[in-house]
This record gives structure tokens, C-alpha cells and sequence, in this order.
């Protein structure tokens, strides 16, 4: 069994569509070699068209930041996973900034999970605990209800093409990450268990899971040491690309054969 690592910049609110396009271009150049790794940038809707274009024909793929379950609609400022069709190859679903100042619910992730399929989107679901939440022991049953949410009515096979990122509330924006331990024994308790027990054997030993969270070139190589973790769903440091480049390399090294 080998899971393709996978290594995903989500760049939030930063970046105009035109410095998204000679960023793009510069980290192409830098990371076209390591193609053990699936690596991906995530830039603003505004600069996805763009990005696209840019990167068509090359082995650096695109992910949408977010996706509406409707097809269409009286949805203002919304987009579609069918929208996203052509432009992007993956899209993150139920980040937890999403879940904290947009009121994103579980159910809706599923619904979004399940559209961005139906487009032949790869989601990125995203799953994790408050620090409250950590700090009362309840991090196991917490995300594993998230990751069985998130998943009502996706079948085994359509698991093939999902990606689940643990991501700890705590750990994103801060400076501080859950160690490579702590996060490891998380996912292999709340993440890939579950999914042995929701589909079997094979989509647990299959599907791939990235920690979220402060991911920086300093400790990645610590956390895909681990054996539950195949990536890295990066924020900060996607945004410069010595950083971004630095983390696929350590990615391939250690995960990438």
C-alpha cells in the first residue's frame, strides 16, 4: 500500500489575481520535479481563472477555497462545484474558518462534499476541534463525528477520490501545531478508524489524510514521518515560495517513493 503524498497551499484572503499568476508560475518552476507528490495551490476565486490558464499542461494543480451544493441558484457571491468544472481539480470543504465565521455545518459539508463529487471534484474535507474541546479530552469524539457527517451517503468508491485534511481550530494561524505524535494518534483514532468502520479495510488503508495547522518547512518533515499522515493542507507559509517549494521537496523526500 502507498499513498501519494499530497501537499495543498490554501492562500485565504491574500493574493490579487495578477500576483497569483507570477506566483503560480515561479513555484512551478521550482517543485515540477517532485512528481511524487500531488501539490496544489488554492487562491481566491478572482484569481482561479488565471491560475488555471497558467498552470494548464503542468503538474501544479488548482483548488477552489470553497463550493455551494446548488448547481445554481439566488445564491449571491456563491460558486458552484460546477462552476468549478475546468478550473479546478480539488476543492476544501468545511474549513474550520468556514465553520467558525460563516456558520458552516456539518450537513452542509456533506451536501457540498457530494456536489463537488458529482462535478468530478476531488474534496478536501476538513475536520478538527476547538482547543476547549482538546483541552477537555473530547477530540476523538468530536472529529469523529465530524468525519462521519462529512461522509453520510459517499460511497467506498467514491472515496477514491476524497481527501480528509485534520486541521486542530488551536493550531491554524497561531504559531503553535499539535506535535507529530499527538497528531498522528488523532488521525489514526478519529479519522482512518472511523472510515474502517463506515466503509472497511481498504478505503481506510487508501484514502489520504493531511494535518492542517502551523505547517511550516521546520517541522514537516516530522509530521510525514508519521504513518497516518500523507500531507500537508498549508496556510502561512503557501503564500512564499522558497517555503512552499521547501515543504514538497521534504514531502517527496520522505514520503515520496
Amino acid at each position: 500500500m502507498h499513498r501519494k503524498p499530497i501537499v495543498v497551499g490554501n492562500w485565504k484572503m491574500n493574493k490579487s489575481p495578477r500576483e497569483a499568476i507570477d506566483f503560480v508560475k515561479q513555484l512551478e518552476a521550482r517543485v515540477r520535479e517532485f512528481d511524487s507528490v500531488d501539490k496544489a495551490v488554492a487562491p481566491t476565486s478572482l484569481a482561479l481563472t488565471g491560475v488555471s490558464d497558467a498552470l494548464q499542461g503542468t503538474q501544479l494543480l488548482v483548488a477552489a477555497q470553497n463550493a455551494h451544493w446548488k448547481v445554481g441558484g439566488a445564491f449571491t457571491g456563491q460558486v458552484s462545484a460546477t462552476m468549478l468544472r475546468g478550473l479546478a481539480q480539488f476543492v476544501i470543504l468545511g474549513h474550520s474558518e468556514v465553520r467558525a465565521y460563516l456558520a458552516e455545518t456539518d450537513a452542509n459539508v456533506n451536501r457540498k462534499a457530494k456536489a463537488a463529487l458529482a462535478a468530478g471534484l476531488q474534496p478536501i474535507i476538513a475536520v478538527g476541534e476547538s482547543l476547549a474541546q482538546n483541552e477537555a479530552g473530547e477530540t476523538i469524539d468530536f472529529v469523529r463525528g465530524q468525519v462521519s457527517a462529512a461522509l453520510a451517503g459517499i460511497s467506498a468508491a467514491d472515496m477514491a477520490r476524497v481527501v480528509i485534511a485534520y486541521e486542530p481550530l488551536w493550531a491554524i494561524g497561531t504559531g503553535k501545531s499539535a506535535t507529530s505524535e499527538q497528531a498522528d494518534g488523532i488521525i489514526g483514532a478519529a479519522v482512518r478508524e472511523p472510515l474502517r468502520e463506515l466503509y472497511n479495510d481498504s478505503v481506510a488503508d487508501n484514502t489520504r489524510i493531511q494535518y492542517g495547522g502551523s505547517v511550516k518547512p521546520g517541522n514537516m518533515a516530522e509530521f510525514m514521518a508519521q504513518p497516518n499522515i500523507d500531507g500537508a493542507l498549508v496556510g502561512g507559509a503557501s503564500l512564499h515560495v522558497d517555503d512552499f517549494a521547501a515543504l514538497v521537496e521534504i514531502a517527496a523526500r520522505v514520503k515520496g517513493s
